[in-house]
């Protein structure tokens, strides 16, 4: 019976409309009658004397002319079934709401509450009776002026029968309050119930497919904050699974490509050997670099890999020293000099003398430098320019290599960061496993800076290294 969500959503909605509530209800109204509303009335009574108190206070007229006094409680309206008095320092009656109290005028009133609200504070009594109409409660607050002089006192009192007319009013309006609310609470209750099974099982239902290898679309994110949530995680799962398969697919088709060219190529040395080509010592010598450059091609792609690998598992470590940009930078950029002119271009550099120092691990930087410079190198036609700068910035150091190559297409330059993304045929990295770059702006950030690159197609390109100095 209750196998399915939707029914046990059902009974736990309506359970507690039918049975809890009501018990609860009657438990409610019992315990604001004797625990809530009648201190809250008293409270209420309180709060009006220490009004008054205050009022009185200021006023002091009230306390030097009886008369003024008994004149300002005849223009006041008082609360129905209230009883107002103003009393002074000796309890003598000064003013009366009631003009019954007329007799009463200047004598003491008799209170057992003038001690404790000499002290400061407001005395509160219940004054009983045999008729209970005729109980009152009354609050007797002290009234002090700003040098902390006691004036006098402000008595007020209600009856006590105008307290229980309203706790019978209470009864009955929470009790048709309970009735409406249980009937609405439980159409509500069930619509709920059956609603928020939905977004459940479409969830289930996407994540079942999902495991299927069914992609589908993603959820929409509406319903409550949890569904939401929780719709908004699949989506994310789904977005995820999404871009891995679509990392390993261009993984594969990379590395069918890039291993396979090498590979190819040393089988046809290996073939030329096999037939004779060693007996050429000029042949011979050829090959064997050709092969030479092939397995160094293989090797980088290993060194790539080795990376990514470590990218993938957060094991990138760094051995960090205080490298002084002078003296490491002219050394680290003469093979890639001697590089760029073998290859007919033009070679600028700019490295100031009063570099400081910055702490950074000089063979990851060697490889960021060497990335950069390579591309740069191998995408710029002969006749074209290297240019290598160096310079501070606030507290940040930069280095930056530009060239005069074909540059990148604006619209796909963030893109070019991303793991196995290349360039299409005819623009700027058409070939390779598409991480150089992926790997040189992973070890710039591991160093606290940041990779940034500015270029436009057919502009050529600079990329520029932000690192900070050493603190």
């Amino acid at each position: 019976m209750l196998r399915t969500l939707r029914r046990r959503f059902v009974l736990s909605h309506i359970l507690p409309l039918l049975i809890v509530i009501p018990l609860m209800g009657i438990a409610t109204i019992s315990l604001i009658e004797k625990h809530i509303l009648t201190p809250t009335l008293l409270t209420e009574l309180k709060s009006n004397a220490e009004v008054l108190s205050r009022f009185a206070a200021d006023d002091q007229e009230i306390w030097q002319d009886p008369i003024y006094a008994r004149r300002l409680l005849s223009q006041i309206s008082g609360p129905a079934n209230g009883h107002l008095m103003i009393l002074d320092s000796a309890g003598s009656l000064l003013a009366s709401s009631d003009s019954a109290d007329a007799e009463l005028l200047g004598t003491k009133i008799d209170h057992p509450g003038y001690t404790s609200a000499a002290t400061g504070d407001i005395s509160m009594e219940i004054s009983s009776s045999r008729n209970l109409r005729e109980d009152r409660v009354e609050a007797l607050a002290p009234v002090i002026n700003q040098q902390g002089k006691l004036l006098g006192f402000i008595k007020l009192s209600y009856e006590y029968s105008s307290f229980f007319r309203q706790l019978f009013q209470l009864r009955y309006l929470l009790t048709g309050i309970l009735v409406v609310g249980l009937i609405l609470g439980a159409g509500l209750g069930i619509a709920l119930a059956i609603n928020v099974s939905k977004p459940i099982q479409e969830v289930t239902e996407t994540i079942d497919a999902l495991a299927k290898g069914d992609r589908g679309e993603g959820l929409q994110e509406t319903g409550s904050e949890e569904i939401r949530r929780l719709s908004r995680a699949v989506n994310t799962l789904f977005e995820r699974l999404h871009s891995l398969e679509q990392a390993r697919k261009r993984l594969l088709a990379n590395l069918v490509h890039e291993i396979g060219r090498p590979l190819g190529a040393l089988r046809m040395g290996i073939e030329a050997l096999t037939y004779g080509a060693d007996r050429n010592p000029e042949f011979f010598k050829e090959l064997l670099a050709g092969m030479d450059q092939e397995t160094a091609r293989l090797q980088e792609l290993l060194e790539d890999l080795s990376h990514l690998h470590e990218q993938a598992l957060g094991v990138l470590e760094l051995d960090r020293v205080d490298l002084d940009l002078h003296s490491w930078l002219p050394e680290t950029l003469a093979p890639w000099h001697q590089a760029a002119i073998q290859n007919g271009l033009i070679w600028e550099m700019n490295i100031p003398q009063a570099l400081p120092a910055v702490m950074g691990d000089p063979l990851r930087l060697n490889q960021v430098l060497g990335n950069l410079l390579s591309n740069a190198i191998k995408y710029t036609p002969a006749g074209g320019k290297i240019r290598v700068e160096a310079g501070q910035m606030n507290a940040s150091i930069w280095l930056s290599v530009s060239d005069s190559g074909p540059g990148i297409d604006p619209e796909v330059q963030e893109a070019m960061f991303e793991p196995f993304v290349r360039g299409s045929q005819g623009t700027r990295f058409p070939q390779g496993m598409g991480l150089g770059l992926s790997i040189a702006r992973e070890l710039v950030e591991a160093h606290g800076g940041r990779l940034q690159l500015e270029s436009e197609t057919g502009a050529g390109a600079k990329f520029t290294i932000w690192l900070p100095l050493t603190p």
